[in-house]
């Protein structure tokens, strides 16, 4: 193995809490700027190009997050068996699953880009969006499928800088294509009034300036993750590890969105307001599950190292790190906002009725949110030493499953917002249990058969 560049964090040797921190913090920051920043492109659409607009651009969000996050789960294996070589000091396998990678990105960006395209239209008429905002709507994601490729590179490269404990240099990136994207939505809206598609074109230009920081950086890393271009290409050993690993984690956000898609569907018939104070407060979980999501990376990511290190007493004491973390965090923020509930709120908007429903899911549901990223922990966990289907299975059954069954016993019972939100505690719970005898399962028959490289999943 190459030297370790200075940028990167210890995992397999030293404080654990100090590095989990120093590894999470970055994660962190740089998706809480990701919301301000997305929150300030819709600012900047709905005041200077219309309301047409913005419900133009409003229109795809759900279905770009859908699509694009089942593919971007993949990432979620090449950092996991990235550092997993990575711990074990296997540096041609270190190269081989970088490559690999990379060649996979590729791949799926540019099918995403030829999908997004193609498939526009008919999505979004499916999807019953308004005659009134269709065309507009259409254009945004054309043009936004364009800059698929873009979106792929980053998440894929910035996964492999972290398998190696490099957080900040994605940090910086983000930040930059961040900035910049504001500034080209101001110049193409405001000076050359391209509305809709000046949105779609900054974002897109954005995304490709993250895309080219990362991979220069990458093809300059002096450490067994640098990438060399000419070295790109499919291993099969490689792909079906990144594979096993990356699918069922893609597949797992997209089984959560559907489930909150029937729960939102739920939501919708109590009216407007109801509605109105609903996406507020869903909008401020967004703040909390980032604040947890730094520590879900961490403990993949450390556990897979370890793992590789074959340093298995070390896995359960970064396991634990992480879950405390998690639950600090979450639980902390949490109580900050059902104490100070009616303010948080304010800033969503000054009706009373709007605030009162949104009052109702933050008392029903913020209580126990931190499980939520106390589940993505020990998934990470999971699959950090070779399960990658169990979190996946468990996840089916004990969130998205027992959620729809909820809906169509007990919420068809007792038609009430709190019953309905219910339903997100409860399952949280069940699914937490789940996952915490399992890992433990897992992390016991790793003890009994050390030598083994993946458990059976």
């Amino acid at each position: 193995m190459k030297k370790k560049n200075v940028a990167t964090i210890e995992m397999c040797n030293g404080p654990i809490f100090k590095n989990v921190l120093l590894f999470a913090v970055p994660i962190i920051i740089g998706n809480l700027m990701q919301i301000l920043f997305s929150a300030a492109d819709m600012v900047i659409v709905g005041n200077f190009a219309g309301e047409n607009a913005l419900a133009a651009v409003g229109a795809n969000i759900s279905f770009i997050y859908l699509i694009v996050n089942l593919f971007v789960g993949l990432s979620i294996g090449a950092n996991i068996v990235t550092a997993r070589y990575y711990g074990a000091q296997n540096k041609e396998e270190v190269e081989e699953t970088v490559h690999c990678s990379v060649a996979i990105c590729l791949v799926c960006g540019f099918f995403l880009a030829i999908m997004g395209v193609a498939v526009a239209r008919v999505s979004l008429e499916l999807l019953g969006t308004p005659e009134t905002v269709i065309n507009d709507a259409v254009t945004y994601l054309r043009i936004c499928a364009l800059g698929f490729p873009f979106t792929l590179i980053f998440n894929f490269i910035r996964a492999i800088m972290n398998a190696e404990g490099d957080t900040r240099f994605p940090l910086t990136c983000l930040i930059l294509a961040g900035g910049t994207n504001i500034v080209l939505d101001l110049l193409f809206v405001l000076t050359f009034h391209l509305d809709v598609p000046g949105v779609a074109l900054a974002t897109v230009l954005s995304n490709g300036l993250a895309a080219a920081l990362m991979t220069i950086h990458l093809c300059r890393k002096p450490t067994a993750i640098n990438l060399q271009i000419r070295n790109i290409r499919f291993i099969k050993s490689k792909f079906f590890e990144i594979i096993k690993v990356g699918l069922p984690a893609g597949l797992q956000g997209v089984a959560f969105s559907i489930s909150n898609v029937i729960v939102q569907n739920a939501v919708n018939s109590f009216g407007s307001i109801v509605v109105a104070g609903n996406t507020a407060v869903i909008n401020l979980e967004g703040f909390l599950y980032q604040a947890m999501y730094g520590f879900y990376q961490a403990s993949g990511t450390f556990v897979s190292q370890n793992y590789g290190a074959k340093k298995y007493a070390r896995i359960k004491r970064v396991l634990g790190v992480c879950l405390l973390c998690a639950f600090v965090s979450g639980f902390g923020l949490s109580l900050i906002s059902i104490v100070f509930r009616h303010g948080v709120l304010g800033f969503y908007s000054q009706q009373e009725a709007v605030i009162a429903a949104g009052v109702i899911r933050i008392l029903v549901v913020f209580p126990l949110y931190c499980l939520c990223g106390l589940n993505d922990v020990l998934s990470g966990a999971m699959r950090g030493i070779g399960y990658s289907t169990v979190p996946l299975i468990i996840s089916l059954l004990g969130a998205c499953v027992l959620r729809v069954v909820w809906i169509f016993t007990v919420f068809s019972v007792q038609h009430t917002l709190v019953v309905l939100y219910l339903s997100y505690p409860v399952s949280w719970a069940l699914t937490f249990v789940l996952h915490f005898a399992a890992f433990h399962a897992g992390y016991k028959k790793l003890r009994k058969n050390e030598s083994a490289w993946y458990g059976s999943s």
